[in-house]
């Protein structure tokens, strides 16, 4: 295996670590070979340099204990346009979800807390504790109550209370404790019954 030949007046250059993606690889290598062919065209004996780089072409990734050459910027930014073309080829880029779409939250006042809206809508997380959420029931059970027709509806509403506060009263998960009281099914339903009349 030939390696990489330094210019003379040539800094030395290490080539970013790739990784073992075949395809970076492969575009790696274009691009060294890229840029042998361009150094060789740009010195003095361009001719016989051009015929080496093309004999080089064949050459594998360089041996472990020797360090490739450090490429510069403008190397660097041809290669990841390499991976990126070849990725577009493959399809990689096909079917991202706002595709031909403008990017939602970019037009407007900045607002440095948008990952978080975004993580709250995507994920459909409730801003509200449990705790909280039980309290606010709690306080309105009575109207609740009164949208109700039916007498085993007022017991089935009690009871999915009872059983969501005694489920709460059990997480460990941190956050204020639960106070909520649990209600009495039977109370609840006379007192529903009282308001009826």
């Amino acid at each position: 295996m030939v390696a990489h030949r330094r210019e003379p007046d040539d800094a030395p250059r290490e080539r970013p670590a790739v990784a073992q993606d075949p395809a970076r690889r492969a575009a790696q290598y274009r691009v060294d070979r890229e840029i042998d062919r361009e150094r060789a065209q740009r010195s003095a004996g361009g001719r016989h340099r051009a015929e080496h780089a093309d004999q080089r072409a064949g050459r594998a990734d360089p041996p472990a204990d020797e360090a490739p050459p450090r490429p510069r910027m403008d190397d660097r930014a041809r290669w990841v346009d390499t991976v990126v073309d070849q990725a577009i080829r493959r399809g990689e880029f096909d079917d991202l979800p706002l595709q031909g779409k403008p990017l939602p939250g970019i037009g407007g006042t900045h607002d440095p807390d948008w990952w978080l809206r975004s993580l709250v809508e995507r994920e459909q997380i409730s801003g509200v504790l449990p705790a909280a959420q039980l309290r606010a029931e709690h306080s309105a059970m009575d109207e609740t109550l009164d949208r109700e027709h039916d007498e085993h509806r007022v017991r089935e509403i009690v009871a999915d209370f009872n059983a969501r506060v005694i489920d709460a009263r059990r997480q460990l998960t941190g956050g204020p404790p639960v106070v909520t009281p649990t209600r009495d099914v039977e109370r609840e339903v006379s007192r529903w019954r009282q308001r009826r009349r």
